[in-house]
């Protein structure tokens, strides 16, 4: 193998990707198969900068090989061997595909082992995501699903080819409600999330529409690319119908039974029901101002009965406060909104309706 800059070819095949950089780099933005493996830590990185700044590259490049060195450097080659052994098509890159991807390139060659880089590294790799989301959110056709809060919106998602999950790109079930333990990435992340993904249905399927659920500008604290806000915003729509009670049911399910058992599998049964507990509380909390002071007031005094209920083994009360949560909160602004869209609309019916017509829809374009 041998260095590369086919970065299509990277993210369209999932090749795993060592991440050289600083973890403090990594956090701010990474890619969905990558695993960080820095050459130096934060605050040897930080030393480094300085140093250059202040001495000049030779200076600088002595620091750093004084930092890590002895069992420092032998561990983190080993890290580096360890990875290429369990992934042996995969590459390595820093963040310009320098001196740092050099570096470690060259002490693994030493260590008996050849390992390509990326030639370029995150940095161009990062602008050709940037590239591609802007390109695809322009050219591709889209359509949008829509539908009341609690509608099943995301399950037809999963039942339909060339669909793109945006809230499970953002880790947030995408309402007030919605946030998810593990917190969410970060906002390059997400972008780097939905290049990828448009990266692979332009390549896979190029002439069918993909399919993504309508979604206000944040999915929790993350915001979606303007560009390909903008072509939601022209797209058809296409709207999921339910009843109320099959909504509330869809809820209690969801953001009730399923979020407590993320919530216990993340931080264990005791920890994870108050996380959960803690979660639905600031939820309300939040939309307090929207739904005015005696609302709110009831609605939270449900939510405490609800809770002390589910903690003794019984859950079911959670539904009547969600029922209230979803005709005096969610509807009205949901019927709002859609007023505005009621022209894009092509489409609605009940979900198995919808699925048929999306399926025929993708298979017209084939």
């Amino acid at each position: 193998m041998i260095d590369t800059q086919d970065y299509a070819a990277l993210f369209l095949g999932d090749v795993p990707l060592m991440d050289t950089r600083a973890p403090v780099e990594f956090t701010r933005g990474a890619f969905p198969s990558a695993e960080n493996l820095p050459l130096m830590l934060d605050d040897e990185r930080a030393q480094v900068g300085t140093c250059y700044k202040a001495h000049g590259q030779a200076a600088a490049l002595a620091l750093g090989h004084r930092l890590v060195a002895g069992e420092t450097k032998t561990a983190r080659v080993q890290g580096w061997l360890d990875f290429a052994a369990r992934n042996p098509t995969g590459y390595l890159y820093c963040f310009r595909g320098g001196l740092r991807s050099l570096i470690c390139q060259q002490w693994m060659r030493e260590a008996g082992f050849h390992y390509p880089r990326v030639t370029g590294g995150y940095k161009a790799m990062r602008r050709f995501l940037i590239n591609t989301l802007e390109e695809e959110s322009a050219r591709r056709p889209f359509i949008v699903i829509g539908g009341h809060t609690g509608a099943g919106k995301t399950e037809l998602l999963a039942a339909v080819a060339n669909s793109m999950d945006l809230e499970a790109l953002a880790h947030h079930r995408g309402s007030a409600f919605g946030k998810r333990p593990g917190g969410q990435p970060p906002q390059i992340t997400f972008e780097n999330g939905i290049a990828i993904a448009l990266l692979k249905h332009a390549h896979r399927h190029p002439h069918h529409p993909t399919v993504v659920e309508d979604e206000s500008r944040l999915i929790g604290q993350r915001y979606l690319p303007q560009c390909l806000r903008e072509s939601m915003e022209r797209s058809p729509l296409v709207l999921v119908e339910s009843s109320v009670e099959e909504r509330v049911e869809h809820t209690f399910q969801n953001y009730i039974l399923g979020a407590l058992e993320e919530h216990c599998g993340h931080a264990g049964p005791a920890a994870g029901f108050e996380a959960f507990a803690d979660s639905l509380r600031r939820a309300l909390f939040n939309i307090r101002r929207r739904l005015g002071g005696e609302l709110h007031a009831r609605l939270d005094a449900l939510l405490a009965a609800a809770l002390r209920e589910h903690q003794a083994g019984d859950p079911n009360r959670h539904r009547e406060w969600i029922g209230i949560v979803l005709r005096d909160y969610y509807d009205p602004m949901y019927n709002y909104q859609l007023r505005q869209k009621q022209a894009r609309v092509i489409f609605s019916g009940r979900a198995d309706a919808v699925r048929d017509y999306l399926k025929l829809e993708i298979k017209e374009t084939q």
